[in-house]
């Protein structure tokens, strides 16, 4: 694929190697399409693990939260004290061999246009795909969202984002702002305090704490807001968004400590720190923006998917703009469990969209 004119044919092409790639792949490959002939995975990442393998390293395989296998193999016998970034990796490099998945990385895929004979064709660094339907399953890793607040370009101080976090050793002895009322944000809060001069919990909105176990009925009702959301063209929410934090002995411990004593978002950013609109200042060393991530769909923008809302209106996993194509682990998907299902899913009405709409060699 070294000559860019070269272009190959495919029924399915896969964009993404995560959990939502996989699935989608092992269900395509179950249901009989053939590695390479029939459809191809294209991953931008260096290696197998999908977002996984760029996490810090002490975020340990104990840590992770509702981790779920992929279809057809389990993962079993890890060792919780080991990072999530090499378990995970492995665990999904074992599965693209136990399946002859053949993924194909690095490839960035740089745009996906109409094409002829109805097909679409997917530009990418490797070369050029004519495919008839698309499974993109890129996820959120590669677009960190930061929101813009006055005064964010003169901050003295250093600003990263969890995409970025590079463990809790390198904020000692620094007054840290922690910016985000998810998940990352408490994590972050937790592991940070014990080594940092001073931390500040900042958040849009008060946190939600969850008590109890998270049931199914919780994670139905769950993906069913941010179902809804995608249905009306909106970008989607995570789930994590909507069920709440996980009230665990730790985080009851951090907000017997103080370390989770949230305030509301500040007015501004000062070259020292931040400051609220009442006049009230905290310095700072270090702002850890802990504000999410938005989906990685801007290669699909020749196809004109997006609503006038910002996001793309999907039905299942189906574009309603253009049924050949599919966003697995997007919105209500984006959960472990929810791509493998999604993948199963999509691969089902694709099989159904090939079988019924035959395309000219």
């Amino acid at each position: 694929m070294n000559n860019i004119e070269a272009v190959e044919t495919v029924g399915v092409v896969v964009i993404g190697a995560g959990q939502a790639g996989l699935s989608s792949a092992y269900h395509l490959r179950r249901t009989g399409f053939e590695p390479g002939r029939d459809f191809v995975v294209l991953d931008h990442s260096p290696g197998p693990g999908g977002a996984w393998q760029f996490r810090w390293a002490s975020l340990t395989y104990g840590k992770v939260h509702g981790m779920h296998s992929l279809p057809g193999m389990e993962l079993t016998d890890a060792d919780p004290a080991r990072p999530s970034s090499e378990v995970i990796a492995e665990y999904f490099d074992a599965y693209e061999r136990t399946f002859d998945l053949r993924v194909r990385r690095p490839v960035d895929v740089r745009a996906v246009r109409e094409g002829p004979d109805g097909r679409l064709l997917v530009e990418t660094s490797a070369g050029t795909w004519a495919t008839r339907a698309l499974i993109n399953a890129t996820g959120t890793w590669d677009r960190p969202f930061v929101p813009r607040y006055p005064g964010q370009e003169m901050f003295r101080g250093r600003q990263l984002h969890t995409a970025q976090y590079p463990g809790p050793q390198a904020f000692a002895g620094r007054r840290v702002v922690v910016v985000g009322g998810g998940a990352s944000g408490t994590q972050h809060l937790l592991e940070i305090a014990p080594h940092a001069a001073a931390t500040t919990w900042v958040t849009r909105r008060p946190p939600v704490f969850r008590e109890g176990p998270f049931t199914e009925d919780i994670g139905r009702a769950a993906v069913a807001l941010v179902e809804e959301r995608v249905r009306q063209g909106l970008p989607p929410k995570s789930v994590v968004s909507v069920t709440g934090l996980p009230l665990n002995d730790a985080v009851r411990q951090g907000l017997a400590d103080g370390v989770l004593d949230r305030r509301p978002m500040f007015e501004r950013i000062t070259p020292d720190g931040v400051e609220w609109s009442d006049g009230q200042r905290v310095e700072a060393d270090v702002i850890l923006w802990a504000t999410g991530f938005r989906a990685v769909i801007d290669h699909l923008a020749p196809l004109h998917l997006r609503e006038p809302g910002g996001g793309i209106r999907v039905e299942g996993t189906r574009a309603v703009a253009d049924p050949r194509v599919h966003l697995v682990g997007y919105g209500p998907s984006a959960s472990t469990i929810g791509a493998n299902r999604a993948g199963r899913a999509a691969v089902r009405d694709i099989r159904r969209l090939l079988a019924e709409e035959p395309v000219a060699a």
